[in-house]
């Protein structure tokens, strides 16, 4: 399914299916919709899970702009509107994670509540040439997939299979999906910023997932738990920042209890925290 999201750029919508209230997936940078299915064979039990593949990403259109911070909580809040699934569950991975604070802190009436998964409020100030570096040195082409899973997992398997699945078959070999001036572009609008200011303005419970062996520091994320009015900390001690890839039933433990409260399929047994504070 395709909808037009802020600006008119299209945007791919998967449907994993489900009933009751809805369940929007927001993926990270470089990655796709597709990534959340291991993670919407379990949410599909407590609503209408859906997610899309972001602007420049996947399957949507690749415009020459706009990649700011506005064009991507614009394209959540199209989604959630045009699909008819406010108020959502709002789950963001990283750049997603981002995406879903800013959205619920910029139109509650859309959103219920809120994963936050390994996102710092504070972006480091080096975070584009970090990022131009590290897309330099991919050995681009791949010449397989092989080669793409190698490179990228051989210390963490699990990585290498959510890079596999970004990759396009091109005449030569293996290349991103996400087009570089694209991806940094996108950081460009999130670097070097203190992000904490916006917590604040998130009313709806919220969630904050981090990695213990994640570059993301744990200590920022706890702050970010603690300056959210209604959010729990959960911290996965073994996965680094790919959190439902590199730790899927850390990750199902940490989520399936807030989203079974959240869409009130838990039978009662479960309350949110009211208040900043960690779990």
């Amino acid at each position: 399914m395709e909808i037009e999201g802020a600006y008119g750029t299209r945007l791919h919508v998967t449907e994993f299916g489900g009933t009751g209230p809805g369940i929007l997936l927001l993926h990270g940078l470089t990655d796709h919709a597709g990534t959340w299915a291991s993670t919407a064979s379990w949410l599909t039990a407590y609503g209408r899970v859906v997610a899309y593949d972001a602007r420049g990403h996947g399957t949507s259109e690749r415009p020459d702009g706009p990649y700011t911070r506005d064009a991507y909580v614009g394209d959540a809040a199209a989604v959630i509107e045009r699909l008819g699934l406010g108020p959502a569950l709002v789950i963001g991975h990283s750049m997603g994670g981002l995406t879903a604070w800013q959205l619920a802190g910029r139109r509650p009436d859309l959103v219920r509540g809120i994963v936050v998964g390994d996102m710092s409020p504070v972006t480091p100030v080096d975070a584009v040439r970090g990022w131009r570096d590290w897309l330099a040195s991919w050995p681009v082409p791949f010449a397989s997939l092989d080669e793409v899973r190698a490179h990228f997992g051989a210390d963490r398997p699990a990585l290498g299979e959510v890079f596999a699945e970004v990759m396009r078959h091109d005449p030569d070999g293996w290349r991103p999906r996400a087009h570089t001036e694209h991806v940094l572009a996108t950081v460009e609008h999130w670097a070097a910023r203190d992000h904490r200011p916006e917590l604040a303005l998130v009313t709806c419970p919220a969630l904050v997932v981090a990695g213990g062996r994640s570059d993301n520091p744990v200590p920022g994320q706890r702050e970010a738990a603690d300056l959210l009015p209604y959010a729990t900390f959960a911290l996965l001690p073994e996965s680094g920042h790919v959190l439902h890839r590199e730790d899927p039933a850390g990750w199902r433990a940490a989520v399936e209890p807030f989203a079974a409260v959240l869409c009130g399929r838990d039978g009662g047994r479960a309350r949110l925290t009211s208040g900043g504070g960690s779990a």
